[in-house]
């Protein structure tokens, strides 16, 4: 059979990327202060949109000048407790001193002290948050310059979605704290994925970002100064000796010459150990919550979204007439008739998102129920997929929604994000104990051990296993980490000292 090549026309179906679409998805992610800005700045450029002072979802009907019938921003799940849901209605200044205090600090996992957080926190709810938002000013957050360069330089929405995941997963300083492990499981890829896209995560701006710990964060500044050499290799992967002051040995170790020895340390001093601390703190904002849950006295779940994260947002219609009935330039009509799209986009985009926040939160207290009715130790491990197949939506939808945003309930308030959570064998068989839940244990168990008797991460795999959680003892090192627990030889000291 000979090859040769010719011209063919073909119908196909292909989905195109409007800026519309793209700025819907983008909406998504928002955090409510980051959207609250992006309608301000929509309203200041047409002159159609206004503030409402009424708790809608999207205000006005494109087509009309009647109220939307309903506010959707509320579903309750009839659930009893401890079921499943069947019906539902709804600087490193000083390299030296504190070298290795900047290296600790990178494994700080922020999102504890949001975990944790009492009910009683959200009083600052109630008030407005104006004058906040206000004082926020022009300054570009992590996130907003991350989640461009995400949008730019990942080529596939799989890629995206990972990307997004590391992200969030960053500390104050810009460091990774999440498990790659986790990540794999939550978007459904492997291990090597998950580990590509870091790599390629970690080129984007500013320099250091995304680095799992000091000695890399570092080295990825080195890199891109060229600097990274052997002898530079070296001395990174020896921090703690130049936090003691071990020059001579370090010399010896690096083979470099004294006054090599210290252009290095010269160009060590000029990186910065916290790349993201030029941008607004991640978790600097007041957390203000996006859903409400509580449980009614029948057992039901009540869920409502905070009307306080809600833009309301007015289509004047009647102003739209005036201009309409005014203006006769062709110019002057197609820009109306542009406001007059923008708008109506503005609206329905907005009340999207309202519903699938919704949603998405609906499913959560649907899947993780025992949860909030029992607390952390029964949360069972989910992934992304889960949630999308259940309300038929993308998983990289699920991924945005849950971006930012935030849960109060009886137990606390909590990101979204962290009903996700990677699954822990089960020595019995059943669908195996969440992470999150197995990081509690964890903790339970070092609060509650025999200051005579400090429990090694060993013996922490044995009391594990005798409650059915199989787990491998570097695992609970890693969660130890996370969790900000020293080592057994560290607090057998601490409490010696107390002592």
């Amino acid at each position: 059979m000979a090859l040769s090549a010719r011209l063919v026309q073909k119908q196909s179906q292909s989905l195109v990327m409007t800026p519309q679409l793209a700025q819907s998805i983008k909406l998504l992610q928002y955090s409510h202060l980051e959207l609250a800005e992006f309608v301000q700045d929509e309203i200041e450029k047409n002159p159609l949109l206004e503030l409402g002072g009424e708790t809608s979802i999207a205000a006005k009907e494109s087509d009309g000048d009647k109220q939307p019938k309903d506010d959707i921003i509320s579903n309750e799940m009839k659930l009893d407790a401890g079921e499943n849901a069947k019906d539902l209605d709804a600087s490193f200044e000083n390299v030296y001193d504190e070298g290795i205090a900047g290296a600790e600090k990178a494994n700080t996992d922020t999102s504890l002290s949001l975990n944790n957080t009492s009910a009683s926190n959200s009083s600052s709810n109630n008030g407005d948050h104006t004058d906040f938002l206000a004082s926020v000013g022009e300054t570009l957050s992590l996130a907003q310059h991350l989640g461009e360069q995400v949008m730019l330089t990942f080529g596939t929405e799989k890629d995206r979605e990972i990307a997004t995941h590391i992200a969030h997963a960053l500390n104050e300083d810009g460091y990774f704290q999440e498990d790659l492990h986790d990540i794999a499981m939550l978007t459904g890829v492997s291990l090597s994925h998950v580990e590509e896209v870091l790599s390629q995560f970690q080129t984007l701006e500013p320099v250091g970002i995304g680095a799992r710990n000091l000695q890399e964060c570092l080295a990825i500044q080195l890199r891109d100064k060229n600097r990274y050499d052997p002898a530079m290799q070296k001395l990174l992967a020896n921090l703690p000796l130049l936090a003691k002051r071990e020059f001579e040995k370090l010399m010896k170790l690096c083979e470099v010459s004294r006054e090599d020895f210290n252009d290095m340390i010269r160009e060590i001093k000029e990186l910065d150990p916290r790349p993201a601390a030029q941008y607004e703190p991640i978790l600097s904002e007041n957390v203000v919550p996006d859903v409400l849950i509580r449980q009614k006295t029948d057992g039901s779940w009540s869920i409502d979204l905070n009307p306080e994260t809600l833009p309301k947002v007015l289509v004047n219609h009647s102003y739209h007439a005036e201009l309409t009935a005014a203006v006769k330039t062709p110019e002057g009509k197609e820009f109306i008739a542009d406001c007059m799209g923008n708008a109506s986009w503005l609206t329905k985009s907005l009340d999207q998102r309202a519903q699938t926040i919704l949603k998405v939160a609906t499913e959560i207290v649907k899947q993780q129920d025992m949860f909030f009715v029992e607390g952390v130790e029964h949360l069972r491990p989910l992934n992304l997929k889960t949630v999308a197949e259940a309300i038929k939506m993308h998983e990289s939808t699920i991924s945005r929604v849950t971006s930012n945003k935030f849960l109060m309930c009886d137990q606390g308030l909590f990101e979204l994000k962290y009903f996700f959570s990677s699954s822990i064998t089960s020595s019995d068989g059943d669908e195996g104990y969440a992470s999150q839940s197995v990081k509690h244990k964890i903790k339970q168990l070092v609060d509650l051990e025999n200051p005579k008797k400090v429990l090694s991460d060993d013996q922490i795999v044995l009391k594990l296993q005798e409650t059915g959680i199989e787990i491998a003892r570097r695992t609970v090192a890693k969660y130890r980490e996370a969790l900000r627990i020293p080592s057994s030889v560290q607090r057998r000291r601490e409490k010696k000292q107390q002592a």
